[in-house]
């Protein structure tokens, strides 16, 4: 969130040399504090969006930031063995996964995110309403399949024109 305050405002840390993150992280290891499941969107940036270095953010991208099996795992490995504490499921303003869903026009393999989109909607028509339901659904998914554990699941839904984070759950950490 801080981070997300920095890019808004303006006020930007000098973030360390990449060089020396990269060698730091290759010899030490990832240390991510947060787990982003975001659009593959490539104008949805979360190591911009919330101003983070590498190695902060353990980034798992997929069109209408839907998830199945293998998002689930990724969000487990880097829980047990990142020991990472926050999973944040990051939908946008403007998605065209979100868009094709509500057209019910999607073909081939796409079809299978825009039916997982549109599960997750229900009869929502509205754009904006539905990205943040498909939201919703996602923190509702990631939560029941780590029931009992500490790990703090929330989500938000990032403006694509303002560059600013609405956050959908008050943060519990």
């Amino acid at each position: 969130m801080n981070g997300q305050d920095r890019l808004i405002t303006g006020n930007r840390l000098f973030l360390t040399e990449d060089g020396a993150i990269r060698e730091r992280t290759a010899r030490d290891g990832q240390t991510p504090y947060a787990v982003v499941v975001c659009c593959s969107d490539s104008r949805v940036i979360p190591e911009r969006i919330f101003h983070a270095e590498i190695g902060d953010l353990f980034v798992i991208r997929v069109a209408g930031n839907v998830l199945d099996r293998h998002q689930l795992g990724s969000i487990e490995y880097a829980a047990e063995h990142l020991h990472c504490p926050l999973v944040l499921i990051l939908g946008h303003t403007g998605c065209g996964a979100v868009a094709a869903a509500l057209s019910n026009h999607a073909e081939g393999l796409v079809a299978c995110i825009t039916e997982d989109i549109r599960k997750a909607i229900g009869m929502e028509t509205d754009p904006d309403a539905a990205c943040r339901k498909n939201v919703l659904f996602g923190v509702k998914t990631v939560r029941e399949a780590f029931c009992g554990t500490d790990l703090a699941v929330l989500g938000a839904v990032y403006d694509i024109a303002s560059g600013a984070v609405e956050w959908l759950y008050p943060p519990d950490l």
